[in-house]
């Protein structure tokens, strides 16, 4: 599985609340949510146009920053 990094526009507990939510719909994800960073690292081998467009769903802006 690919391990990728977004930085998506989270300010508090609702908003990585709302980014966990939709990632757990997606299902047969991994993700790791950094709060005070802004960073979302999700592991799947789902495309990157669908994980984008998923976190999009929360409200926030969100850039992808590349695989790690």
């Amino acid at each position: 599985m690919t391990k990728h990094e977004f930085e998506v526009a989270m300010t508090c507990e609702g908003c990585s609340g709302a980014v966990t939510r939709v990632l757990n719909k997606l299902g047969d994800v991994k993700f790791e949510i950094d709060l005070p960073k802004k960073l979302v690292w999700i592991e799947s081998d789902k495309d990157v146009e669908v994980l984008t467009e998923t976190l999009k769903k929360c409200g926030k802006e969100v850039k992808y920053n590349g695989t790690k």
